[in-house]
């Protein structure tokens, strides 16, 4: 067989689409999620520091804090698990495409895909269902180890379930473009992690996630009010916790449209930050 007859027939098994056609492009990003997901649990460092890592931080919280009172019937177990899944998705989206995308720029995986006929959007694709999967199992972990290790409560409510969903998608969308335009800051693959790591544990200390937000300055919660994680964890405990517990907000209430509106505004800066730091080899080569 001929080598133009051997591409008519590769193509032809990819659906016989257009070469650089919008299914065609979707189609290669899809088929490289696996690619990304076995690549991902290869790396026993990022899987401990992003995969188990809320995991073991709630256990150690619900354990150490298990006998400290609050009010009404609510269990520390079940105060902590909104934040750290905030947590969790802060650490799928940003740290672990932030530092990823970086080692590939630094190691020279990008410039070889860049001198492919692979294009950004298959590229990001495969990334973006990576952190979605990931997220989701990372989650699933958290919540199954919380309910049956330490009674935590879920919510039992559709509409509480419905604030879960949307904060779930609207935060890992804002946090994933993030981490893709912060892979732009550390200039190598080697300072990623010490670059990237120290940023995603100061936000989560002033954002609500390992520090009860009421305790935290008044001033601090303003500033946290710039981040997604605030939003996030804000949103996630408007579904966990009693309405009771809205007073303890700094306005007094969920402020659930201000969770959404912010979280828009991050989906929509941090994607035009990705679209205009992402370059396949770093500027100064």
């Amino acid at each position: 067989m001929s080598t133009t007859q051997a591409s008519t027939v590769a193509s032809t098994r990819v659906g016989a689409l257009p070469s650089f056609s919008p299914l065609r492009t979707i189609s290669l990003g899809l088929r490289r999620i696996p690619l990304e997901l076995k690549m991902y649990f290869r790396a026993g460092d990022q899987v401990f520091f992003t995969f188990l890592f809320p995991t073991l931080i709630y256990s150690l919280f619900a354990t150490v804090f298990s006998e400290q009172d609050l009010p009404g019937e609510l269990t520390m177990a079940t105060y902590y698990l909104p934040g750290l899944i905030a947590g969790a998705i802060l650490l799928s989206g940003v740290q672990n495409l932030a530092t990823d995308i970086a080692v590939e720029k630094s190691d020279g995986t990008l410039k070889r895909l860049g001198g492919s006929p692979l294009s950004p959007v298959s590229y990001f694709v495969g990334k973006l269902g990576q952190v979605i999967v990931t997220s989701l199992l990372q989650i699933g972990l958290l919540v199954a180890v919380a309910v049956l290790a330490f009674g935590a409560q879920l919510p039992t409510t559709a509409e509480a379930w419905g604030i879960i969903v949307w904060v779930y998608v609207l935060g890992i969308a804002a946090c994933a473009f993030a981490g893709i335009a912060l892979s732009a800051v550390p200039r190598s693959g080697k300072t990623a992690s010490a670059v990237v790591i120290p940023i995603v544990l100061v936000l989560q200390f002033v954002s609500g996630v390992y520090l009860q937000f009421s305790m935290l300055p008044e001033w601090l919660q303003t500033a946290s009010g710039l981040f997604p994680v605030r939003w996030m964890a804000q949103g996630l405990r408007a579904a966990f916790l009693p309405d009771t517990w809205a007073a303890q907000e700094p306005n007094g209430s969920w402020d659930l449209w201000l969770v959404a509106l912010n979280l828009v505004a991050w989906i929509v800066a941090a994607l035009v930050l990705s679209r205009l730091t992402f370059r396949w080899i770093h500027k100064d080569r």
